[in-house]
């Protein structure tokens, strides 16, 4: 049987068990079609590029996908029926993949070191050449640049 990765996005509004329950009825069209599911991931509520159906951010859900392709028409019909789900793309594969996706494992490698790749860097202060020839907020002059008074006259 072909393979697939499916991911959908459920409104912001919904709650994480009602999510789960999204990802289960969808689970049992495809299991009474014929076919599996080898895993699901929750990858929570993300922002979206844009506005989708006048939602700023949604729930993604991925369930990878072993079944015919009538199995995964159904499912998308009903999700195209549902006002819960926003948006759905399935992708057909070689070959699942068995650890974490993507999405995941750069979510749990941000938890521990918050410093990231670059190490603790402090913003430096560059007084070297500017790369535009144009004028600055601070080109002013300076308390150093001001004209000075004699005052031994």
């Amino acid at each position: 049987m072909p393979l697939y990765e499916h991911v959908f996005l459920a409104r912001q509004d919904v709650s994480a068990q009602q999510v789960e329950a999204l990802t289960e009825q969808y689970k049992t069209v495809i299991t009474e079609n014929g076919g599996s599911i080898g895993k699901t991931e929750y990858w929570g509520v993300r922002p979206l590029a844009f506005r989708i159906k006048k939602n700023r951010k949604a729930h993604y859900s991925l369930m990878n996908i072993d079944a015919p392709h009538d199995a995964v028409a159904e499912m998308e019909r009903q999700m195209r029926l549902s006002d819960d789900v926003l948006r759905f793309m399935t992708i057909r594969v070689e070959e699942h993949d068995e650890g974490q996706s993507a999405i995941l494992t750069r979510r749990d490698d941000r938890r521990g070191d918050r410093r990231g790749d670059r190490g603790d860097r402090r913003p430096r202060r560059d007084d070297g050449p500017r790369r535009d020839d144009g004028p600055r907020r601070d080109d002013g002059p300076r308390r150093d640049d001001a004209p000075r008074r004699d005052t031994a006259s």
